[in-house]
């Protein structure tokens, strides 16, 4: 952990993606072997980060691609299953529910900006409008649930928010200190190479831009 950030930041983090983790494992196909995975996943990233392995910052490759490049190749994969997939058994309002971590999760980087632990670029202060998607979550679940949108405006705003998503990603990985580092250079995103700050690249970040995903081919596939 970083020693000068308050008990109460890293708490909220935690809560965070334990909130991300329970929502995903309550709304989605095989619960038990996919939260099983996430977890061991989790755990994995979590000891690596907290015994300093992501510290090192100018090994090559760079250590951090160890949390990013099996994301991808994941990712990759999924879309290429969904494509060819006809299978539709997700509650549309309840996989949106995962969103709403968004907004602990931007109120967390603001403050890891404050203390010099991310650059500004990463909070709502910044270039980071995630903020949007999260603060619009609650209200696309109560419309969802009381079925007062349709098709289209869900799609539109999964795509919006995943694009949103998508920015800041790559906003995040270019500020990490690395050889390859791009943005942030007076105060870089040192905060994910900690615990459990890692838990964003790791975890939590994933799952949301994977129910993004999900949600796009399911309001493609069939008609809400």
């Amino acid at each position: 952990m970083i020693e000068q950030l308050p008990t109460w930041l890293d708490l909220l983090f935690i809560i965070s993606a334990i909130y991300t983790i329970a929502v995903f494992h309550y709304t989605n196909d095989k619960p038990v072997k996919n939260t099983s995975l996430i977890l061991l996943w989790s755990v994995a990233h979590s000891i690596l980060a907290y015994l300093g392995f992501y510290e090192n910052t100018i090994s090559l490759p760079p250590r951090f691609g160890l949390v990013i490049i099996p994301l991808i190749i994941m990712l990759i994969l999924v879309i290429r299953h969904q494509k060819n997939s006809n299978s539709s058994s997700r509650t549309l309002w309840k996989t949106s529910l995962i969103h709403i971590v968004r907004i602990p999760v931007e109120l967390t980087l603001y403050y890891l900006f404050v203390y010099k632990a991310v650059p500004e670029l990463m909070t709502f202060a910044g270039r980071n409008f995630d903020i949007l998607a999260g603060l619009t979550a609650p209200i696309i679940v109560f419309l969802l649930y009381k079925k007062m949108i349709g098709r289209k405006v869900f799609l539109i705003w999964n795509i919006a928010s995943l694009g949103l998503l998508a920015f800041i990603v790559v906003n995040a990985i270019l500020s990490v200190e690395s050889p390859f580092q791009q943005f942030g250079l007076d105060q870089p995103n040192r905060a994910l190479s900690y615990f459990p700050y890692i838990l964003l690249p790791a975890t939590i970040a994933p799952l949301v831009m994977y129910t993004h995903i999900l949600d796009i081919f399911e309001i493609r596939r069939n008609k809400m």
